[in-house]
């Protein structure tokens, strides 16, 4: 570590060196006004070749760096600009090189240049996609324009990424309207009220702090159509198909400058799960940002893996969804927002399954059978106030959770008989306040304050009596109840100081976190006389825990134009106490921490850059890692800790290279990260054929993971194609302790993905896609090495022989191979056919989806030791006749 501390450092400190060779100075015309966006050429004074170039700002200035071994003697500054002569002038030391430039008049032959090839606008940290350029006729939705553009990616659950990063939001005319949630926007708007889909790199959304603090976010911006400002926008489309199916989605949108809103009812039985518009993508690294670790759900019914298959192949559902998302600006500057959501859902499924553990003398199988029902209601509610100025800055965020959720499961195990009914409510509320202002010194003095409340009664019931010589001493008996609630509160507070400067910003801050919390569980037996017991003296909880924080914090800032480093020096004193009476449990623990973080991003050239980071964190458990009573979580599986609390210390070091070039459409990136985990525990698992029981032990534990992902995007302007492709490798070192045998393993996951998008001819496109997942697992010893290989191939074809015709085809392929089974194919087929009524802007559309009837799916998991064969029921076939009218 100390070797690659002191490599970072002096890519650091010789990057500055670097940076500090420039050439700078400012353009005039002859009254002695500025000239923008002029040219400023480096050219070498022997053959006349341009090394570099740069333009000049609104204020005519201009700061150019001379590239690695570049002698300046050796260079001639050019400055051209259009309406004025050419001037050059050569390079004295590190005197500015102004110019002032006369009027050329020049009248120029009328040129028309029509071309139809897409291509790319770029200002500054902005890159602009003409949606035009890669849309095609059967795309319904901004977001199926996204999926195809050059260097942008989108996963499954609909995050988007642009050469390889994750994007921070998405903003719509400006306007930050969803926030992390922007499936609303890409799953609503037509993708025909959509100019530009812009991409800003080094995105700082606080006007106070662009240029002063290092951003490497990347955001998106959908610029609207002028005609399209001015009315309301919508697509109303109603469906009803076989067998009993249907499909709603009402909608309305608003996307003037003053007012923004996107407002719909929706609801379907066809698998598309609605939940899915309400994805907070950048949420675990909000609540890590904030220092906040809200407990999770602790019970469930099942372990069932998730179909790697799409949602609608398998999903059974009845859903319906209500949204209003509105956005007002009251001044420049000032907004007011209110973002509300309602769901609620039937869904259904059906499976088996078959896990098998392998230890080294023994095999352990279970053989389940599942149908369950989950019918959950979830209510958000969120209003926000937000005043971003260049002179002041204020948000306010007042956030509302409601969810009730039933599941009832009908369960078959090992050939036992198991009814669950589990129920789930939850309850949360938080406000967040920031606010900020400038000093008449320049200065930024900052306030910060997050609190929040979190409860979440669960409880579940199983019957009739599952295992009664664990339970129950051998008797017979009819029920089990598990309850679980950890009620919290939670608080951020700090206050921080900024002095930025001409080159670099000083950042510091001081504050205090507070997390009360108290765990309350409970195992009962009710007998068959209906007499309720508690399991055991070994199974309840009150225990009562409590967490403050007291934190300093140094940070500098260079937001460079060619080096962009961070360096965070945070310091903190922890005190954690808990308490449980029922186990004599009082315990306390006082550290103090040091979490230093790097990060740097250097510019190689116009558009390629370097990026590295080393970031070291203390990591401490929570609740949940430290109570001593026994909790069933699922119907076989037993829980309980007999240890410290956790404490881990984990290193990340990372190192990226992206390259673009924004006039051929071709970007490429490469990343490389290696973690290292040290806990001081581990879990240990005694798993039988009917039950399995977990602790956790005071042993040391160390994981350590290496991950290497790139991806490459290129359009072809000859065959009018988006080629891409994409991989990624991870090796993970771990270990685990499974009927009183430590048992360290290997995981190597490989990942590779290529994609083509491409428009044969006016009327017909095509695209293709195909993902390969290769899992190995292999434990220490003469252990065997188990292997499982997916390939997944998507096809679809669209032709449009006039303007009111619409034809698509698309098809799925899945194959699965397994070094101890046989080969598992599946192929899946859906066709549709649209009729485009331009008078009444009404399209009809007859959907065949899964018109070859597949209704059974198997798929195999690999986990260390675990492998698992499930079997899942799918819906089948579905036809579908839709209406859709356009606003």
């Amino acid at each position: 570590m100390r070797h690659l501390i002191l490599l970072l450092c002096g890519l650091l400190f010789s990057a500055l060196c670097f940076a500090q060779v420039n050439i700078h100075g400012t353009v005039k015309d002859s009254t002695g006004k500025a000239v923008p966006f002029a040219t400023i050429n480096l050219k070498n004074k022997t053959g006349n070749a341009i090394v570099t170039y740069i333009t000049t700002d609104n204020k005519g200035a201009y700061n150019l760096a001379i590239p690695f071994g570049k002698n300046p003697d050796s260079l001639l500054v050019e400055a051209r600009c259009i309406g004025y002569k050419s001037q050059v002038k050569t390079i004295n030391g590190i005197a500015p090189v102004d110019f002032v430039l006369k009027t050329s008049v020049n009248e120029l032959q009328a040129v028309v240049i029509k071309s139809n090839r897409p291509f790319l606008r770029t200002s500054g940290d902005t890159m602009s996609y003409k949606v035009s350029d890669f849309s095609n006729p059967q795309d319904r939705v901004i977001g199926d324009v996204i999926k195809k553009l050059p260097g942008v990616s989108v996963a499954a659950d609909g995050t988007i990424s642009y050469n390889g990063k994750t994007i921070s939001n998405l903003y719509i005319g400006g306007d930050n309207l969803l926030d992390d949630k922007y499936n609303i926007a890409t799953n609503t708007i037509p993708n025909g009220v959509v100019d530009q889909v812009q991409v800003i790199q080094n995105h700082q959304p606080i006007k106070m702090l662009q240029n002063k603090v290092m951003s490497d976010d990347v955001a998106l911006n959908l610029t609207i159509k002028k005609d399209a400002k001015l009315q309301l926008v919508g697509q109303e489309s109603i469906g009803a198909g076989l067998p009993g199916n249907y499909d709603e989605d009402l909608n309305a949108m608003m996307f003037k400058d003053q007012y923004k809103a996107i407002n719909y009812l929706k609801g379907n039985n066809t698998g598309d799960d609605v939940q899915n518009d309400f994805i907070s993508h950048n949420l675990s690294s909000y609540l890590q940002k904030i220092n906040n670790d809200p407990p999770a759900t602790v019970l469930s019914l099942d372990t069932v893996n998730t179909p790697d298959l799409a949602e609608n192949r398998y999903l059974f559902d009845q859903s319906v969804a209500l949204s209003a998302n509105n956005l007002i600006n009251l001044k420049k500057g000032e907004q007011l927002k209110v973002n509300l959501y309602y769901v609620h859902d039937t869904q259904k499924q059906d499976y088996k399954e078959q896990t098998q553990t392998y230890l080294p003398n023994d095999t352990i199988r279970y053989n389940e059978s599942e149908k369950n029902r989950l019918v959950p209601d979830i209510l958000h509610s969120q209003f926000t106030l937000n005043v971003n100025k260049d002179n002041y800055y204020l948000n306010d965020i007042l956030i509302t959770d409601y969810s009730r959720k039933a599941e009832y499961s009908d369960l078959n195990t090992n050939g036992t008989a198991v009814n669950q009914i589990f129920n789930d409510n939850s309850f949360n509320f938080s406000n967040e306040f920031n606010l900020m202002k400038p000093l008449k010194s320049n200065n930024i003095i900052e306030f910060y304050s997050y609190i929040s409340h979190f409860s979440e009664p669960e409880n579940r019931t199983i019957e009739p009596g599952l295992n009664p010589e664990v339970f129950n001493n051998g008797a017979p008996y009819a029920q089990l109840n598990q309850t679980v609630n950890v009620p919290t509160w939670f608080t951020n507070n700090y206050f921080s100081f900024k002095i930025p400067s001409d080159y670099f910003t000083q950042s510091y801050r001081a504050g205090f976190v507070v997390q009360s919390q108290k765990l309350v569980s409970d195992l009962d037996v009710v007998q068959s006389n209906n007499i309720i017991n508690p399991e055991s003296d070994s199974a309840a909880n009150r225990l009562n825990w409590t967490r403050k924080k007291v934190y300093a914090e140094a940070a500098y800032d260079l937001p460079g134009k060619i080096l962009k480093a961070n360096l965070t020096l945070p310091l903190s004193l922890q005190q954690i106490s808990y308490a449980d009476s029922l186990y004599a449990l009082n315990k306390s623990l006082t550290r103090l921490y040091f979490d230093p973080q790097l990060r740097i991003k250097y510019m190689v050239g116009i558009e390629n850059f370097i990026t590295a980071l080393y970031n070291f964190r203390n990591v401490i458990g929570n609740i949940e890692d430290i109570y001593h009573g026994y909790i069933l979580q699922d119907y076989r599986t037993l829980y309980a800790n007999n240890t410290d609390l956790t404490e881990q210390k984990s290193q990340t070091a990372s190192l990226g290279f992206n390259y673009r070039k924004a006039l051929v459409l071709f970007f490429w990136s490469i990343n490389a990260s290696y973690n290292h985990i040290s806990a001081n525990n581990i879990t240990s698992s005694i798993i039988t054929n009917d039950f399995q029981q977990r602790i956790v032990l005071p042993f040391q534990n160390v994981t350590d993971s290496w991950t290497v992902n790139g991806t490459i995007s290129k359009y072809s302007f000859v065959l009018r194609t988006t080629f891409s492709g994409g991989i990624q490798w991870q090796n993970n070192l771990s270990n685990q302790i499974q009927n009183n045998a430590l048992l360290p393993y290997n995981t190597i996951a490989t990942n590779l993905n290529v994609g083509a998008e491409t428009k044969a001819s006016d009327q017909v496109n095509f695209s293709y896609k195909a993902n390969l997942n290769q899992t190995d697992s292999h434990s220490s010893g003469d252990a065997p090495t188990y292997h499982i290989k997916e390939l997944v191939q998507q096809a679809e074809i669209n032709y449009n022989p006039n303007d009111n015709w619409l034809f698509k085809l698309s098809g799925e392929h899945y194959i699965t191979y397994q070094s101890q089974a046989n080969e598992l194919k599946y192929f899946f087929a859906d066709a549709s056919i649209k009729f485009k009524i331009a008078k009444w802007k009404t399209d009809l559309e007859l959907d065949a989806n899964n018109f070859l009837n597949v209704k059974t799916y198997n798929a195999l998991y690999l986990s260390a030791n675990t492998f698992t064969a499930s079997s899942y029921t799918l819906p089948g076939r579905i036809v579908m006749l839709k209406a859709r009218f356009n606003l």
